[in-house]
């Protein structure tokens, strides 16, 4: 199995669930650090992957997304990214190829989590874990293209993030999506079919029902007045938004559904490929391969210090030891 791991998605959920308190040795918060592992540890534990790759946002907030619709997450830049600031602190041989703060605006970061990032990649470098990235891509197209590439093993997605159950299939092999959404008590893994029953939609079909219904976590306004029941029962019906859009236009609809769809109509032309992960983004792996997971840690040394550094030493062992290198 290939695992991929949504990995801001999950030291953001990390340092909600861990309080600050947690601290190393210099006084400084490990909380996100100590929860990402122990979130790793726990889904590898589960899943028993043998390929793992964490996925990065290079650019949280795409530039053509932008464009096609400004609204996309809007609601949290934190403004122009200043010109003078430096680059951020990322482990050595990883700040020549990935940059997860990348873009024009910068994303409105808790204080005490903007540290710990590079820790969280060092780390998990020093381990064994591959890193990948997309210039202008966010984590989901990281995803997406790695998903649509795999012919060889089944993918199991890790995510709190609805938007990728779009990426569940059938063929030519298996992807699911581990959904960490609800807490880790409440795991749930999602293929096709249970993202279908879950919404009421055909198979496949959820970046669609998304576009509609809209999701303000992304400041994605969707048609204003459809709900989850209008949308499911439209994509049931028409299939793609392009073709309920039409449908509205060409009259093939009636009542205020039409009329709603008709007035977002230039909502409707780009919210699309807003909503839809790329298939093709130009991922980097670091370090190049598939993914394939060892018993021995990457870089031993470094991680022995880097663990004892940060006050995360149980955590590492933790998750060596679900790696089968304890």
């Amino acid at each position: 199995m290939l695992q991929l791991l949504d990995l801001a998605g999950i030291y953001f959920r990390a340092f909600h669930a861990v309080p600050s308190s947690i601290t190393g040795p210099d006084g400084r918060p490990v909380n996100a650090v100590r929860g990402t592992l122990d979130i790793v540890r726990r889904v590898v534990q589960d899943a028993r992957p043998q390929r793992l790759v964490a996925c990065l946002d290079l650019d949280w907030r795409p530039e053509w997304r932008v464009r096609l619709l400004p609204s996309y997450k809007a609601h949290r830049v934190a403004g122009p990214a200043p010109d003078a600031a430096p680059p951020p602190e990322l482990p050595p041989g990883v700040a020549r190829e990935f940059d997860v703060h990348g873009g024009d605006f910068v994303e409105e970061v808790p204080d005490e989590l903007g540290p710990q990032v590079p820790v969280i990649l060092d780390i998990l470098r020093a381990v064994g874990v591959t890193l990948a990235g997309a210039e202008g891509f966010e984590a989901d197209d990281v995803i997406g293209t790695l998903a649509a590439a795999e012919q060889d093993d089944p993918v199991e997605v890790v995510t709190g993030d609805r938007d990728l159950f779009q990426v569940a299939r059938d063929a030519p092999t298996p992807v699911r999506v581990r959904y960490i959404g609800a807490g880790m008590s409440k795991v749930q893994v999602l293929g096709t079919a249970e993202v279908a029953d879950r919404h009421g939609i055909p198979a496949g079909r959820y970046a669609d029902f998304a576009v509609l219904r809209g999701d303000p976590s992304d400041g994605l306004p969707g048609v204003a007045g459809i709900g989850d029941k209008t949308a499911a029962a439209l994509v049931r019906e028409w299939g793609a938004v392009e073709d309920i859009a039409a449908a509205a236009r060409d009259g093939a609809l009636s009542g205020s559904v039409r009329t709603k769809l008709v007035a977002a109509a230039d909502y409707l032309g780009a919210a699309p490929a807003v909503v839809r992960v790329a298939t093709d983004a130009p991922v980097r792996m670091d370090p190049a391969g598939d993914g394939r997971l060892t018993a021995v840690p990457a870089d031993g040394e470094r991680l022995v210090e880097l663990a004892q550094r940060h006050g995360v030493s149980s955590a590492v062992a933790r998750l060596l030891d679900a790696l089968g290198g304890g």
